[in-house]
């Protein structure tokens, strides 16, 4: 399974910068050795149903700890019997634009 999740405060104040709150969030996906991949909008975590939901759950309660509210978007691609798909997706993808030279 892999879950594409963004979760950031809101209503935190005077700056509208997040990314302390979003360092903690992603500090406990990377402390949970889980298969995973940060980018500029979403932290995406590799593995079964109940530990990726787990670290979902955890980092969004660690922003929550920081603001009054949180805002938490999730985007799942449930694959029972499949493994590596955090990086076996984009390579599939990237033999296609090879074919395409």
């Amino acid at each position: 399974m892999l879950v594409a999740f963004s979760v950031a405060p809101s209503g935190a104040g005077d700056s509208d910068s997040v990314s302390a709150a979003v360092a903690e969030a992603v500090r406990i996906v990377r402390d949970s050795g889980l298969p995973h991949e940060t980018n500029a909008m979403f932290t995406t975590v590799e593995g079964e149903w109940e530990e990726v939901m787990d670290v979902v759950r955890r980092a969004t309660e660690a922003v929550s700890a920081r603001a009054p509210r949180t805002s938490l978007v999730i985007k799942a691609d449930i694959r029972p019997g499949h493994t590596n798909q955090l990086r076996e997706k984009v390579e599939r993808v990237e033999q296609q634009l090879e074919g395409d030279n």
